[in-house]
């Protein structure tokens, strides 16, 4: 279509004052009169604007366009405000041409009866059963003022569908709407809509090929065949093609596209039940490893407290115990565990069982194994593989850490839960000693000084202990318990110290029998 792209005021329909309604672009203007008639006709006829009376003269535009034109001084009515350009009046005489095509009643510039509208074409049913109103739209506008002049017409039980023949109109598919041109390269033909009549397919909603002429599209409209459809969410347009919010399309597409949705809908729900299926059964699974595992940790720490009364109080024990009881780090350990994780922890006798793995075997008041310090990753098999995967593992640095948690083991068997900490962070090394160890006296020089206090002889002692300045219960026994060789023990009746058996009240679980259960997947 050619676009001469000038602005005039123009009008495409005039008033004579014999012949009644005249229309330019028809051949015998609509009353059986030639165009001769009117154009360049001295003297000129009587032809007044529909819209404000304004008188009219006939005019042929560059690009060969008929139309009326107002005369010098027009009023500020409708036609002349809105300056329309000849590309506007040849896309609206395309729209009549295509809707008396389709085989409708159309008419050029209809008025609202209150005059809330006007309709650039209005096509109506021969029967009167419906009417559309079809509308040329190529200058700018917003989406808000397209959709209010759709309402206005709605609220007249007119529709509306909008047309454009711009390469990119923002309001395309917020309101019935189409985009039309050339399907070509050719610049020449009747019109075709090549966007914003679109079918459903695999998930997509692709642009109808070939384009049908605007005619056809006018026909599918009358008669029902296409509807206008809201765009749902979870389908796409292809990369090359815009998304739009609604377009024309077959109701039968519409329900493809519902049921699309449905069994993509249906497809997530059952992937999220297999999810949730496999996450049970790995929760199952897990749940059992960890019995199996806290069964068989069990076994050992029951096991490794009847090696540490074993060899309780003998020779080889009591040497051995003696080289690592008065070592700096292994006060830090006992400083650490008591600091940050309440525990008052003494060196187990049993120092040099395998199952430690070279480490230092820390336990509780009870005799429970409740840390190892330091233990050699080479020397992490059998017996101490099982053990120490079920104890907390303290370390001098985070280096010697990182080394073990890397090495040990090997990775298929490297337990999943075990804890490590470090007693002395990088960030805390000061002078190779914490701020906790710091804080804690060398038992050799609190041996050497040791508070003087007079023996306690009552027969119903009330005993306590002080660890850090807070005091602890404790209750005469037949024998010694770790915590004895630690700290002393005072009554409070009299305020001496007591020098027979004792030992620590504690809320503590009492430690385990062997359980029963059957062996783990850790120990396999």
């Amino acid at each position: 279509m050619a676009v001469c792209g000038r602005e005039v005021l123009v009008a495409l329909k005039a008033l004579h004052a014999r012949w009644g309604v005249v229309f330019a672009h028809l051949p015998d203007l609509g009353c059986g009169r030639s165009w001769e008639q009117v154009h360049k006709v001295q003297p000129r006829e009587p032809l007044a604007c529909d819209e404000c009376r304004h008188p009219l003269h006939a005019k042929v535009s560059q690009c060969g366009v008929k139309f009326f034109a107002h005369d010098p001084g027009a009023p500020d009515c409708e036609i002349a405000r809105e300056g329309e350009s000849e590309a506007h009046h040849l896309l609206k005489l395309e729209l009549l041409n295509a809707a008396r095509d389709a085989g409708a009643h159309a008419e050029l510039e209809v008025r609202a009866p209150d005059g809330s509208w006007r309709a650039d074409v209005l096509a109506s049913a021969p029967d009167g059963s419906w009417r559309i109103a079809l509308e040329a739209q190529l200058s700018p506008i917003t989406n808000d003022e397209i959709r209010a002049r759709t309402e206005r017409m709605r609220e007249h039980q007119v529709a509306a569908c909008w047309f454009s023949d711009r390469p990119k109109p923002r309001w395309l598919g917020e309101v019935p709407s189409v985009r039309v041109g050339q399907p070509g390269a050719e610049e020449a033909g009747p019109l075709s809509v090549i966007e914003g009549l679109s079918r459903f397919a695999g998930g997509y909603w692709r642009a109808v090929a070939p384009p049908p002429s605007l005619a056809q599209f006018l026909r599918w409209v009358f008669e029902h065949r296409i509807v206008v459809h809201a765009v749902r969410d979870g389908t796409w347009f292809p990369i090359e093609a815009r998304r739009l919010a609604g377009v024309w399309t077959a109701p039968v597409y519409a329900a493809a596209e519902l049921a699309y949705l449905e069994e993509a809908e249906r497809q997530r729900q059952e992937q999220l039940a297999k999810a949730a299926a496999r996450q049970r059964r790995l929760e199952a699974r897990r749940a059992q490893v960890r019995e199996l595992n806290e069964a068989s940790r069990g076994r050992q720490r029951f096991k490794a407290m009847k090696a540490e009364d074993a060899v309780r109080g003998t020779a080889a024990a009591t040497a051995a115990r003696g080289k690592v009881l008065d070592q700096p780090w292994v006060r830090r350990a006992i400083a650490y565990l008591e600091e940050v994780h309440s525990i008052t922890a003494v060196v187990g006798w049993s120092v040099d069982d395998a199952r430690w793995a070279g480490g230092v075997p820390l336990l509780d008041e009870e005799g429970m194994p409740i840390a190892v310090l330091n233990p050699d990753r080479g020397l992490t098999r059998d017996q101490a593989h099982f053990l120490l995967a079920g104890l907390l593992l303290l370390f001098d640095d985070d280096c010697t850490m990182k080394h073990f948690r890397r090495w040990a083991y090997g990775a298929p068997k490297r337990p999943k839960d075990q804890r490590m900490e470090a007693v002395q962070p990088a960030t805390e090394k000061s002078g190779g000693r914490s701020e906790a160890a710091s804080r804690v006296p060398s038992r050799r020089s609190a041996r050497a000084e040791p508070e003087r206090l007079p023996a306690c002889g009552c027969e119903h002692p009330q005993l306590f202990l002080r660890i850090d300045g807070r005091d602890h219960p404790a209750e005469p026994t037949d024998s010694f318990s770790p915590a004895s060789a630690l700290f002393q023990a005072q009554c409070r009746a009299c305020g001496g110290s007591y020098e027979r058996p004792w030992r620590r009240i504690i809320t503590r679980t009492p430690a385990p029998t062997p359980p029963e259960a059957t062996q783990s997947a850790l120990d396999r």
